[in-house]
């Protein structure tokens, strides 16, 4: 089975945001700039339906949130709690700071497409997971 076929939903929503989709050497490439921050999180979830723990390493999403660069100010949009920032990104590194709902803080670099280096008022920085910040 081919890839936009298997992922056939993925490669739809990509489309419809206006994000290019090829297909090379057994891996889908989804790229582009999602018009908002609820677009790229729509993408990451229709890609979980299909593969649930992301293992299959046969998609790779390099997708940018349109007007979000180094510099940038991003809100926190958390549900209910406070937004851990942390010493190098992912869930497994220490917790360096917090950053509230709510509470604007700055890109200082976007490390990939999940894990952003931002600085709270405070002047804590940490790496924050991108799902949770979306542009101010």
């Amino acid at each position: 089975m081919a890839l936009k076929e298997k992922y056939s939903e993925l490669v739809g929503a990509a489309q419809a945001a206006g994000l290019t989709v090829n297909e090379q050497e057994g891996v889908l490439y989804v790229k582009g700039h999602a018009p908002s921050a609820a677009v790229k999180d729509q993408l990451w979830n229709v890609y979980g339906k299909a593969d649930p723990n992301f293992k299959t390493g046969d998609v790779v999403m390099d997708v940018d949130v349109a007007g979000v660069t180094t510099g940038s100010k991003v809100k926190v949009v958390t549900e209910n709690s406070n937004l851990n920032l942390r010493k190098g990104p992912g869930t497994d590194q220490p917790v360096s700071g917090k950053a509230a709902k709510g509470e604007v803080v700055t890109v200082m670099s976007k490390t990939n497409d999940q894990w952003w280096l931002v600085k709270n008022d405070a002047g804590e920085e940490g790496y924050a997971f991108a799902q949770y910040l979306t542009p101010a």
